[in-house]
């Protein structure tokens, strides 16, 4: 049983993770912390520890000594919210389950959720976890797509050939990375008209491109409902995120699909009018210096 509750720390280390009494001991996997980190969960690699001795030791290939970094078998999210009642949980699972019904599968990183009985200061609590797929990829940042800058990246990215200083662009894997672009963008859409509710396209992070050139979102548990009215909505954490989230779609339309696209259609006529963005703005701000004050 630990003493020191997982949920209000701001970083685990494997120790945490192997204390934990839902954990296996002696522990099957290796877990270590994945670099990019989650507001609402810890997020810890799950190795084989044959993987990691390899990344340590290195493995001799041609008379060469190669130490390839260890390969997540999976992904596990220990959720920081405390539950109460048990159906605050069940309704948190079901979240995904939306995003799933409307995006295609090869778009999103699949996650089985569960709840298990945490034991901490002499108590059990529910705690919520995921063990979701593990995405190789780049980050596709909406904030930074430009004309001279996205095209080389992305198709660096596409080629799988990376730190390379001479990638040209090439029609067929640009038609390709528009029609992933079209395909998840109009998912998005049909998500919004049918269930009134938008993915958090907004952190960054939250879309990876991967070697192969598809575009996957790894954040499926936040998501949130869409208001047609003058309120900008902030979700749990105090975060305009249906605001940004449009916000973040359309760069997403504009840089890599229709450089014209009109900005009054909706769902953009709305949410980008640049009054309200102005106000967003502020808001997005002030969520960031709390974060700062709070350490995080």
């Amino acid at each position: 049983m630990t003493e020191i509750d997982i949920r209000s720390k701001k970083r685990l280390k494997p120790a945490d993770v192997l204390g934990l009494n839902f954990i296996r001991e002696p522990a099957v996997y290796v877990y270590r912390p994945y670099p990019r980190q989650g507001l609402r969960s810890h997020i810890m690699e799950v190795l084989k520890p044959e993987d990691v001795r390899v990344e340590k030791h290195g493995v001799e290939r041609d008379g060469v000594t190669w130490y390839p970094r260890a390969r997540p078998v999976k992904m596990l999210r220990l959720f920081r919210t405390r539950f109460r009642p048990r159906e605050d949980a069940l309704e948190e699972i079901r979240r995904p389950k939306i995003i799933e019904s409307y995006l295609p599968a090869e778009n999103i990183a699949r996650s089985e959720e569960f709840l298990v009985d945490y034991a901490v200061s002499g108590k059990t609590e529910i705690l919520l976890c995921g063990l979701q797929v593990f995405v190789e990829g780049e980050i596709l940042d909406p904030w930074t797509l430009d004309a001279d800058k996205h095209v080389s990246e992305l198709l660096s990215c596409i080629s799988a050939v990376r730190g390379s200083g001479d990638v040209k662009l090439d029609d067929a894997r640009w038609c390709r990375l528009q029609t992933e672009v079209e395909v998840f963008i109009r998912s998005i859409m049909r998500m919004i008209r049918k269930s009134g509710m938008i993915p958090d396209l907004a952190g960054i992070g939250n879309i990876l491109l991967t070697p192969a050139g598809r575009i996957r979102l790894v954040d499926i548990n936040n998501i949130c409902r869409v208001h047609f009215d003058e309120k900008i909505h902030l979700d749990d954490k105090d975060y305009p995120a249906c605001d940004k989230s449009i916000e973040a779609l359309y760069l997403l339309e504009r840089h890599l699909l229709t450089p014209d696209v009109d900005i009054a259609s909706p769902p953009y006529g709305h949410f980008l009018q640049p009054d309200r963005m102005a106000e967003v703005r502020k808001m997005e701000e002030q969520f960031y210096e709390r974060l700062e004050a709070d350490g995080r």
